[in-house]
């Protein structure tokens, strides 16, 4: 393996210590399809020493089994042959319904003491506090001599109530620094460089404000469909299973105070700000400043794909959103007066997750005729990660025109890697035992305090269901909202 060249004189990343993962779950999709591969990348990049790897579902699997599935699972994946069987030594297998107590007790016998163990919660959510309250019984929350921690995928829990009672039952078996709640966007580069760039560059920060900035656009949007997540689906709509977590997170980063350091809980309490000076909805503001649409049949690319009504599992009369969009107020200091529009939607024109800063006009136009609009900072996330920085410069020639330039960065030219999978950073972090790019249960909650009474006010029907055909970039309702301070969103 060649180290890159461009990471020569960087320190080093901490290193976990031994350890056992145990993925609960483990014949499932998103263990095969995100876990699997993410473990074997870290092993292969040296990553990882001393440690195990536990599978722990129903299936009557061997070891042989388990490391079978593993290896078709990393083929999917397109992940290199060398090292495999290496790294599928090092897993095992656990056969046990979730519920059963002699399967937490063959996973305790299966874990040397003195090594750190990290459970890994890869099922329906309905299991989750079922598992909980088992590792508690069997002593594998907390022991004496080896740290313990719990990833806990998403969703947290369906509203507020559900969120309250997963914190419970979590804070009943484990501490508060041992809970890793996922949020995979957190792990892309691209929103790991959005702290850096405000907060490593002194051009940027001093404009950070509504002095400077006009408005901010979040989008997230999708070209596939509900696919075979609808009895999943059917329960969130994409209020619950984009915004609550993935937007609102990317909000907050944008929206954050400079923290007083680059600890895990520092940067979370400034997040945490942010989501408790978001403006509660009123029912005039939800009416006003809210639009939910789900798609229709159309082409998607160059494929004719079927409404989300006549998708497998969805019921005729589903009210179910698959595309949200919100105009928001920060109720702070550095953000008054700044709208923050944020939308996503399956089935859309595009795949693309992005971050546009629009900045303020020149209070003196002195180029009119040529003026192309204002600066913007766009974060791209997904696809092509990176960074591009619009400027407004004269057009050679003897006229005093001018337009709009890019000045662009990209992850993999300017590093000469490719980005890591999230769940590579993610599932490391974990490993070590740094919480910064995980969501703290104050984080839930209050993200769940802002959604709620949206949630109930869809639910009443204030606002109706749209829709959109499949394929283009969502509703026509949509517009209103940036229009309504004389903007338009970004062409996806």
């Amino acid at each position: 393996m060649n180290r890159n060249p461009l990471s020569i004189g960087l320190p080093a990343r901490r290193r976990p210590r031994p350890f056992a993962l145990v993925v609960y779950g483990a014949t499932g999709d998103l263990a095969a399809r995100k876990l699997y591969p993410a473990v074997f990348a870290l092993f292969r990049n040296g990553a990882l020493d001393d440690w195990k790897m536990i599978g722990f579902a129903r299936r009557p699997w061997s070891d042989t089994d388990f490391r079978k599935e593993i290896d078709t699972a990393l083929d999917k994946a397109g992940a290199e042959k060398t090292d495999r069987e290496a790294f599928l030594s090092r897993c095992s297998y656990v056969k046990a319904d979730f519920d059963d107590p002699a399967g937490y007790a063959a996973l305790a016998a299966a874990v040397e003491p003195g090594r750190e163990l990290v459970h890994y919660l890869a099922t329906p959510p309905e299991r989750y506090e079922q598992i909980i309250e088992r590792l508690g019984e069997a002593g594998l929350a907390r022991r004496e001599g080896a740290a313990t921690r719990i990833v806990v995928e998403k969703p947290f829990g369906r509203d507020r109530k559900e969120a309250d009672s997963l914190n419970a039952a979590l804070s009943s078996r484990f501490d508060e620094d041992a809970v890793f709640r996922i949020d995979h966007y957190l792990g892309k580069e691209t929103v790991q460089n959005i702290a850096v760039f405000r907060f490593g560059n002194g051009i940027f920060e001093p404009v950070w404000n509504s002095r400077y900035v006009d408005y901010v656009e979040i989008t997230v949007a999708e070209t596939v469909g509900v696919e075979t997540r609808a009895a999943y689906y059917e329960r969130s709509g994409a209020l619950r299973d984009m915004v609550q977590n993935h937007l609102l997170q990317l909000l907050a980063l944008v929206a954050m105070e400079p923290p007083s350091s680059m600890s895990a809980d520092a940067i979370r309490d400034e997040k945490v700000k942010v989501f408790r000076a978001l403006r509660p909805f009123t029912e005039e503001s939800v009416v006003r400043d809210t639009v939910r649409a789900r798609y229709s049949a159309g082409v998607v690319d160059g494929a004719e794909v079927p409404g989300y009504l006549a998708e497998p599992g969805v019921a005729p009369s589903s009210m179910t959103e698959t595309y949200a969009a919100l105009r928001v107020a920060v109720d702070s200091w550095r953000w008054s007066g700044v709208p923050f529009i944020i939308r996503t939607g399956k089935r859309m024109s595009r795949r693309l997750s992005e971050i546009a800063v629009h900045f303020k006009k020149p209070p003196l136009e002195l180029f009119p005729q040529g003026w192309t609009g204002g600066n913007r900072l766009v974060f791209r996330i997904q696809p092509e990660e990176g960074l591009t920085l619009y400027l407004n410069t004269k057009i050679p020639g003897l006229s005093d025109r001018s337009r709009s330039v890019s000045m662009d960065f990209l992850y993999g030219t300017g590093f000469g890697v490719p980005s890591p999978d999230a769940y590579e950073r993610l599932l490391l972090d974990a490993l070590i035992g740094d919480g910064t790019l995980y969501n703290r249960r104050d984080e839930t909650e209050a993200c769940w305090a802002f959604i709620d009474p949206l949630r109930s006010a869809w639910d009443a029907g204030l606002v109706p269901l749209s829709e959109y055909e499949a394929g283009r970039s969502g509703p026509v309702e949509a517009r209103t909202l940036p229009a309504a301070f004389g903007k338009k969103w970004r062409r996806l």
